[in-house]
């Protein structure tokens, strides 16, 4: 995730669908988590000056930050001490993997080296970076206005990472393996994540996931302009505490508008308030699908190992990449030996390139998550191994084990990389 800071310049959006993020009851104000009582003090006496209430300030440091988040709502400011780490760049890197993505991070630390300054907030993006010892001045001068909501509007190229997933004819497994995907980040992974059915009518993601498709996607897509990120959040159904379905099963007779530009302006809304969006897309010549497929920031191409399927591939990865795109589509080979298909060798033979990942054909697995809603019970075995290397590549870190960790333990075999997270 790359998310960005709440534009903190802008007017909240109309109440049509309903208020602006800032309300959400069940997300705090203002958190902080410091290692000592000095720095307590000064938190909370610099930024009395500027709030009407006390600010909720607990002992712990950046460590007690990351345990606490993982179990609560982001607030909208986080206030976090790395003065005891010893390497404070990999403990916020962490700390962004629970976090929502809009929060605005405050940093106090022991180091006054511009370059480690300059490495918090441009390299990581925290908001603002104060070096021990704080004061009560320095704290209302440098974090107030960000307590206040008052600093200077982050660009919107950041955000929470988009991945579509598309099948190359129907019938592939995609839908499937969009859901399983967004399970794994969702629930394993604990990562903000929403599965985004862009198939309005079939309402299959909700069906997947165990919950009930609704009309807020068809009315997001319809009328733009009253999108923020509150009414994309209150459009999808929870799946599971950090998982959430953005689904629909309209009338089959009718056939919605959407308005131009509606997805990108959808998927802005998303990236603000989930670390992952995962969209299961259609393979059909249609606006909104496309449109999908170009916002996103990694294509997965799901295929059977069939000649149907080589060649629809083929002609899926020549189709141009969208401004967010820097590599190609990773390739998702379904179902290996399945009765009557060719082997994985011939594949990619005829394809002329490696397969990303390999899933082995598992029907009666599959069929039965598929039928309770629930991607756990397929999570075994080469399908749980296949969707582990595939969540590895299409999160563009290094953040989600590759060596097959027990899912049980997030934290197990994780190899942390510094990159530009709240921001």
């Amino acid at each position: 995730m790359s998310p960005p800071g709440i534009d903190v310049g802008a007017q909240p959006a109309r109440d049509d669908f309903g208020a602006s993020a800032a309300t959400r009851p069940d997300r705090p104000a203002i958190i902080g988590f410091v290692d000592d009582a000095t720095t307590e003090t000064a938190l909370r006496d610099g930024l009395s000056e500027v709030l009407p209430e006390a600010i909720d300030s607990r002992r712990g440091g950046i460590r007690a930050a990351i345990a606490a988040m993982q179990k609560s709502a982001t607030p909208l400011v986080l206030v976090v001490d790395v003065a005891s780490e010893s390497e404070p760049l990999g403990a916020l890197a962490k700390l962004a993997e629970v976090v929502e993505p809009d929060v605005r991070v405050l940093v106090i630390g022991r180091s006054d080296d511009l370059n480690f300054y300059r490495e918090v907030t441009r390299g990581l993006g925290a908001v603002e970076y104060l070096a021990k010892p704080i004061s009560r001045t320095m704290v209302t001068r440098h974090f107030g206005p960000w307590a206040l909501g008052h600093g200077p509007v982050v660009s919107e190229q950041s955000g929470g990472r988009m991945v579509s997933v598309v099948g190359a004819h129907g019938g592939t497994g995609a839908s499937v393996l969009a859901a399983s995907l967004a399970w794994h980040l969702g629930v394993l992974r604990r990562r903000h994540t929403v599965l985004l059915d862009a198939d309005l009518h079939r309402g299959v993601g909700a069906l997947l996931l165990n919950t009930t498709p609704g009309s807020g996607l068809r009315l997001a897509l319809e009328s733009p302009d009253r999108v923020d990120a509150l009414l994309a959040e209150r459009a999808a159904q929870p799946a599971a505490e950090r998982l959430h379905v953005l689904s629909g099963q309209e009338d089959l007779s009718l056939q919605p508008h959407f308005a131009p530009g509606a997805a990108a302006v959808l998927l802005d809304a998303l990236r603000k308030r989930y670390n992952f969006i995962v969209a299961d897309v259609p393979f059909a010549p249609v606006p909104l699908y496309r449109d999908l497929l170009d916002q996103c920031h990694q294509r997965v191409v799901v295929m059977l190992p069939n000649l149907v399927s080589i060649r629809d591939t083929l002609r899926l990865l020549t189709l141009q990449g969208g401004p967010r795109q820097t590599q190609r589509g990773v390739v998702v080979l379904n179902r290996i030996g399945m009765p009557g298909a060719l082997s994985r060798r011939q594949v990619e033979d005829a394809l002329g390139m490696k397969i990303d990942v390999g899933i082995p054909d598992l029907p009666r697995q599959v069929a039965a998550a598929t039928t309770m809603g629930d991607p756990a019970a397929a999570m075994k075995g080469g399908f749980r191994a296949g969707l582990i290397e595939l969540a590895r590549q299409v999160a563009a870190s290094a953040l989600i084990d590759s060596n097959g960790a027990d899912d049980a333990d997030p934290a197990a075999g994780k190899k942390w990389r510094v990159s530009s997270w709240f921001n």
